[in-house]
């Protein structure tokens, strides 16, 4: 697998700004703090519209971190593919995460010609060793286009 970087968290967020906007609907709850070899690390504030009865961060919430977080380890890795699609997500929950910062460490298990696996850990803010959820992540890449 190779761990090249080909683009850093700046240049993820400014693809995804540019090819998938409405990530942005609600405000900038999402930032792309790192990209290093192998792995990318995601920041999500989660506010009261986040939360289901009871004062917990939803399910689908914490989903939709870990698939983004996977999507932005996979473009630091391959380069501008917005084409690039989910092609199966599991997730463990494993506490519960009140309104906040949540934080997503996704790693990149294998990077091959046309699938890409990813681990994802999502934790607090305030306890990243606390693990709230742990997914996995198949993602379909497209094939390489010919110069």
């Amino acid at each position: 697998m190779s761990e090249t970087v080909v683009m850093s968290a700046s240049e993820v967020s400014d693809f995804l700004d540019e090819v998938f906007p409405q990530i942005h609907q609600r405000g900038r709850q999402y930032a792309i703090e790192d990209i290093t070899p192998g792995a990318a690390r995601l920041r999500y504030s989660a506010g009261e519209d986040n939360l289901r009865p009871g004062g917990t961060v939803s399910g689908p919430t914490i989903m939709a971190l870990a698939d983004l977080a996977a999507y932005a380890v996979i473009l630091g890795h391959v380069g501008r593919q917005a084409l690039a699609v989910t092609t199966n997500i599991n997730i463990n929950y494993l506490r519960k995460a009140g309104p906040g910062d949540l934080i997503c460490r996704a790693r990149l298990l294998k990077l091959g010609k046309r699938l890409a696996v990813v681990d994802c850990i999502i934790t607090t803010d305030q306890d990243e060793d606390a693990v709230i959820a742990q997914a996995s992540a198949t993602y379909s890449l497209p094939e390489a286009r010919k110069a």
